[in-house]
């Protein structure tokens, strides 16, 4: 739709809208947002006569500064020197339908109001160069599927959707803001600052406020921000329902008691909400907005708009144009003159009156009153960078030098090229598109501030990948003056996790992470487990490596079983070298003589073999644990069934005794200990295949430790190698417990009956705790096993004797110690 605006109410209203159409060597396309149409467009008969009956003042200046820069380009000497840019500018009244028409007529072939049809378009030469527009994100969506086809190069200045950054659907879009991707994540981190994690968001129900909105969400997502509330505000304020939906938002919004609401909107939408929003009593809330409603007059003067609350937002950081005043200035006082609009009626008359010259009746009567106040607040410095990055493109693609332009044809898409890859200058400032075709200038983050009643916008912050925020110069409108919470739970401190509650998946109780687990980050709802190898305590953000846990030889409880060892072991060598200084001696020959010095040397092996539980543990040691335990006391034992045997045999059955006793003393005693040890050799070597002890390496049993330890693999095979030598001193115990000796006479047999009834009382225990225990404790208790062992068959067997040899020896007699042998003739007299 072609811009009309008169040159004053008493002058022909066609003078200043010639001024904004010019030829030139090339063309840019603009297209501007001027008005509202208010025609129902689905009901119209005639589609090209559409009217607009709102101006906007914010489309007026981009326009003027889209002229603004090309009339600077024009009159460099460096730039495109000789070399002249024309401009045809029209208007996109809000409407997709109304901005197609003008860009179906950008697509025309130059000098022609036709778009041709061809297989190859490398040498169409469209009407325009380039475009510069159109101004919001749905819009755009819609034109640059169009310019892209042809691959004409269209530069928005405020398309903001994160859409338009996918350069394979859209190769020659490009935009001199920043896309929303970069707002949303200035918006995170303004939240964040202020520890605000339960958030209403609320958008317009168009492009900009649906894509802007779920951006948000996803990033608020990983960013610990929990939405109480979301919801879209509709844009066609007319439509029947909209009352309705805006006041639905507002009592969810107020029903959820959030403090800070985030809005995505245009004026028009945020100012409605705004309105309704006072008029519905919602309360003060911090109003989080975007440049798209924050410097609009649209909403700022919304009647008692300073009792919503606090507002913060974040608009673009642009620097001032110089001389741009000035030249509008200049314009509106050059419109009231004849020459103006005689030169404007000479412009006319070189554009086709026929090509979208319909004319808006509104637009004529705009003063420069009307548009100086938003002059400041406008922001103009992207539509010239939008303009100059297309005049750099061309000053590379013809070749130009500082002094000419050669005049060759250029096309549209061997512009690209250089828009894409080179630098540009605007104003001594740097500009270069990245790779998703947009400039980051960063923002500025500004508050609402109160003065004499009207709204002032004071900069209390800036955000360039980072965010600095001077919170002294921010005025919160609370009871203390203070800034509001607005949380949904608490921080969670180091080592605690986020324990969900209620129906919000996002609020939650702060949990301390239990022991052996940690803390893995910020937004974790449970502790990660360690590794097997390491541990943690209660509320530990890491894991650390576990100790080995055995029995060490310096700790206390080894010193004293290796003391009470050693003890045991003296003992025995005490009591060996007793029983060898004695050895022919009666009361050692009724003992067993030479054997019972065997048994002692088997029992000090025994109590040595104590040190194979001290220590770190290993594979061989564990497999020579019980095998040592259970062949040193077969050794002890097997002397003591010759004995037990010789006392049944003379007590039991007197007749068979005469026949059998050579197999059980003298030499063939011997012989029976010896098949003994070897019967238990074999027992033995059927441990091992079975399944030998192993070493475990436990991490369950304790919290910070490995514990090493010797487990079992078989308890058949366990079973099989102590039950022979339990089978032993079962016999021994059967065949001496119920001899009777008279009293003036030395009793062996008692000697036996106690040593093999303490092995069996000790090994009941020892089995019952053994089978439990998986600690450290496990060794300790098959050393207090052995040394029990060991010391009740000293005490009970060994001791006494050397006792009547040391302190008795007047009892060391061949009539107290007599062998039950050479009683025999007197008990078959008898």
């Amino acid at each position: 739709l072609f811009l009309s605006f008169g040159c004053a109410a008493s002058l022909s209203p066609s003078c200043l809208s010639a001024q904004f159409r010019r030829p030139g060597d090339f063309i840019l396309g603009g297209l501007f947002p001027f008005g509202k149409d208010t025609v129902n467009l689905t009901a119209r008969s005639e589609p090209t006569l559409l009217r607009c009956d709102r101006l906007f003042t914010d489309g007026l200046i981009w326009a003027l500064g889209m002229r603004f820069a090309i009339e600077q380009i024009n009159n460099s000497s460096s730039l495109l020197p000789g070399i002249t840019l024309g401009y045809d500018m029209y208007d996109t009244c809000f409407e997709p339908l109304v901005a197609l028409q003008p860009s179906l007529l950008f697509l025309t072939q130059k000098g022609t109001t036709t778009i041709g049809v061809l297989c190859n378009y490398t040498e169409y030469q469209p009407r325009v160069t380039a475009v510069i527009g159109p101004h919001k994100s749905d819009l755009c969506l819609l034109t640059a599927k169009l310019f892209s086809s042809f691959l004409i190069p269209q530069v928005s200045y405020g398309a903001s959707s994160e859409t338009l950054s996918n350069t394979e659907l859209y190769p020659s879009f490009y935009r001199t803001v920043p896309g929303d991707k970069n707002l949303v994540e200035a918006v995170v981190l303004l939240l964040n600052q202020f520890g605000w994690n339960w958030i209403a968001t609320v958008g317009s129900d168009d492009e900009y406020g649906r894509g802007a909105q779920a951006l948000f969400l996803s990033t608020a997502d990983t960013n610990n921000i929990c939405i109480a509330f979301e919801g879209l505000i509709p844009t066609e304020l007319a439509e029947p329902n909209a009352r309705k939906q805006l006041e639905n938002t507002i009592k969810v919004i107020n029903s959820t008691k959030v403090n800070v609401v985030v809005l995505f909107a245009h004026s028009l939408a945020a100012q409605a909400l705004l309105e309704l929003s006072i008029r519905m009593g919602l309360g003060k809330k911090v109003w989080i907005g975007t440049e798209a409603w924050m410097l609009s007059d649209i909403a700022a003067s919304t009647p008692n708009i300073q009792s919503i609350g606090t507002v913060l937002g974040f608009v673009m950081r642009t620097g001032t144009i110089p001389g741009f005043q000035e030249f509008v200035a200049e314009l509106f006082s050059s419109v009231v003159q004849e020459e103006f609009c005689q030169k404007s009626r000479e412009l006319s008359g070189l554009v086709n009156a026929e090509v979208l010259d319909t004319h808006c009746q509104q637009c004529d009567h705009v003063t420069l009153g009307d548009i100086w106040p938003m002059l400041t607040v406008t922001t103009v410095q992207p539509v010239q960078v939008a303009v100059y990055s297309v005049a750099h493109a061309l000053h590379k693609a013809l070749g130009c030098t500082s002094k000419s332009c050669p005049k060759t044809p250029i096309r549209s898409w061997q512009l690209l090229h250089f828009m894409n890859t080179l630098p540009f200058e605007v104003n001594g400032q740097s500009y270069r598109f990245d790779q998703s075709h947009g400039t980051n200038t960063g923002y500025k983050l500004i508050s609402w501030a109160w003065r004499d009643g009207t709204v002032t916008y004071l900069p209390v912050g800036d955000y360039d990948q980072s965010l600095y925020i001077r919170k002294s110069q921010i005025q919160f409108h609370t009871a203390d003056k203070k800034e509001p919470t607005s949380e949904c739970f608490r921080r969670c401190q180091p080592g605690q996790f986020r324990r969900i509650k209620g129906f919000n998946l996002c609020c939650y109780d702060c949990t301390d992470c239990s022991e052996n687990t940690f803390w893995s980050s910020t937004d974790s709802t449970s502790c990660s487990p360690c590794p097997q190898h390491q541990w943690a305590p209660a509320r530990s953000t890491q894991c650390h490596q576990r100790s080995d846990r055995f029995l060490f030889w310096h700790e206390p409880l080894a010193v004293a079983l290796v003391t009470l060892m050693a003890l045991t072991a003296a003992l025995s060598c005490v009591a060996a070298l007793l029983f060898l200084k004695h050895l022919h001696t009666p009361l050692v020959q009724v003992s067993g003589g030479a054997r019972s010095i065997f048994a002692l040397l088997w029992l000090l092996l025994q109590s040595l073999s104590c040190c194979l539980y001290v220590g770190r543990p290993s594979p061989g040691l564990c497999t020579l644990q019980q095998l040592s335990y259970a062949l040193c006391l077969n050794g002890c034992f097997s002397t003591f069934v010759p004995k037990a045997l010789e006392i049944t045999l003379l007590t039991e059955f007197p007749r068979c005794a005469p026949r059998l006793l050579c197999w059980v003393t003298h030499g063939r005693a011997w012989l029976l200990v010896a098949v003994s040890l070897l019967i238990q050799v074999l027992f033995c070597c059927c441990h091992l295949y079975l399944g030998p002890d192993f070493l475990v390496v436990d991490y369950k049993s304790l919290p910070s430790e490995v514990l090493l330890v010797c487990g079992t693999q078989s308890w058949a095979a366990f079973a099989l190698l102590h039950g022979y030598n339990s089978c032993l001193a079962f016999i021994c115990f059967l065949c001496t417990f119920m001899v009777q000796t008279p009293g003036r006479r030395y009793n062996v047999a008692r000697g036996i009956t106690f040593s093999t009834l303490i092995c069996f009382v000790i090994w009941i225990f020892f089995l019952v705790i053994f089978a439990t225990l998986r600690t450290v404790l496990r060794a300790v208790t098959q050393i207090c096993t052995i040394l029990a062992t060991t010391l009740g068959i000293l005490a009970s067997y060994f001791v006494p004797k050397c006792y009547i040899m040391v302190f008795r020896p007047d009892l060391n007699t061949e009539d107290y110690c007599q062998n039950l042998t050479e009683e025999e003739p007197e008990v078959n007299r008898q």
